[in-house]
């Protein structure tokens, strides 16, 4: 058996006023209604224990001197009483859970999945989304009563939400609450419930939510909106709608942070001696300059043609990786020129090196997402 003085985490020749103050302070903290924990309510049971035999001057005299170290524990669990009346308003069990409970509570929070292509992650997009939760119902507008009615209070608690009961344990006989059985805690009521909603205060239907989503989000982001989820029981406050992103990929352009990639096949004529051309962005056309001499894997960029940051204005680039086209299939005059062109440029015999994938060899730790 534990040392009370311990316990209490008082001295042995501590005063009353200083017994009953280190029980105050550990009962606010330790009691079941505040702390529901398993070891503090065992905790709890032998601080009250230790209190009811340090509190009486005579059992706290025989557990001084050695007596009954129970301190006549077994005539009964008193401490319940004093917790109740010195901290809850009342005795006999009466606590916070004794209130009664309210209708009215917060709705669930709901969450609509809406899928997106690429050119809304560039530039942002508004859509009107059906949504199917609970709203409020027209009928009674959240009293769960038919019109005319109203709750009446509960004739078996006479509107206390709660009923007390008697349960006989090991350290006597203890006074707990349970929620009132004929009106479920609520104290009240309703014997003619609104038709519309069966009593429930609130009816599914489907409606429009409009929303702006931001350019620059991406798969997997989810977006709040509060207050804009499903209303609560008996016209409770609204939860939240979760907006889940979803964005499909593109045929042309991927994603690298803020900037889109694609490729550009380039004959080997045109990377010989170069050429402009106009290639079609997600902003429409642009013009490209393709220099003379440029090789497979190199990269052009045209800056501000690339994503518009979810939280900034500075847009991403657009880079284009070449990818020259060697011809497959070569006439006699044609193959004769390009034999006179590697005999002038006198081209060095193949030779091995570092192996890379794909065209984008200098970016290929960065791509190795996409």
């Amino acid at each position: 058996m534990a040392d009370h003085y311990d316990v209490l985490g008082v001295a042995r020749d501590a005063s009353p006023d200083e017994i009953k103050k280190a029980y105050r302070r550990l009962a606010r903290e330790l009691h079941p209604d505040v702390n529901p924990g398993e070891d503090a309510s065992e905790r709890f049971k032998l601080v009250t224990h230790a209190y009811d035999v340090l509190s009486d001057p005579e059992q706290r005299r025989r557990y001084d001197s050695g007596g009954d170290a129970f301190g006549g524990a077994g005539a009964g669990f008193g401490g319940f009483s004093d917790i109740f009346e010195t901290f809850f308003g009342g005795g006999g069990g009466g606590s916070r859970a004794a209130r009664p409970r309210s209708r009215r509570e917060r709705g669930q929070d709901a969450l609509v999945r809406v899928n997106l292509d690429l050119r809304d992650v560039v530039f942002g997009t508004h859509r009107d989304l059906e949504v199917d939760t609970a709203v409020l119902c027209d009928t009674c507008q959240g009293s769960c009563c038919q019109p005319g009615t109203q709750p009446v209070t509960c004739d078996i608690c006479r509107g206390a939400g709660h009923i007390q009961r008697q349960v006989r344990s090991l350290l006597g006989n203890v006074v707990t609450n349970v929620p009132c059985p004929t009106c479920q805690g609520y104290g009240t009521t309703i014997p003619y419930p609104c038709s519309s909603c069966q009593g429930q205060g609130r009816v599914r239907s489907r409606r429009t939510v409009s929303i702006d989503i931001p350019a620059g989000v991406e798969t997997g982001l989810r977006l709040q909106l509060p207050g804009s989820g499903e209303v609560g029981p008996a016209g409770g406050p609204n939860g939240d709608l979760y907006i889940e992103v979803s964005v499909a990929a593109d045929d042309v352009f991927s994603r690298d942070g803020d900037d889109l990639l694609a490729t550009l096949e380039v004959s080997m004529p045109d990377a010989i001696l170069g050429t402009e051309t106009t290639i079609e962005s997600l902003d429409g056309p642009v013009d490209l300059e393709i220099r003379p001499g440029v090789q497979s894997g190199d990269i052009l960029t045209i800056k501000g043609r690339g994503i518009t940051p979810l939280r900034g204005s500075q847009r991403g680039d657009l880079r284009v990786g070449v990818q020259v086209v060697t011809p497959s299939r070569l006439d006699a005059k044609e193959r004769a020129l390009v034999e006179e062109l590697r005999k002038r440029t006198k081209a060095p015999a193949p030779a091995l090196s570092h192996f890379h994938q794909g065209v984008f060899a200098k970016l290929r730790d960065r791509f190795r997402n996409h």
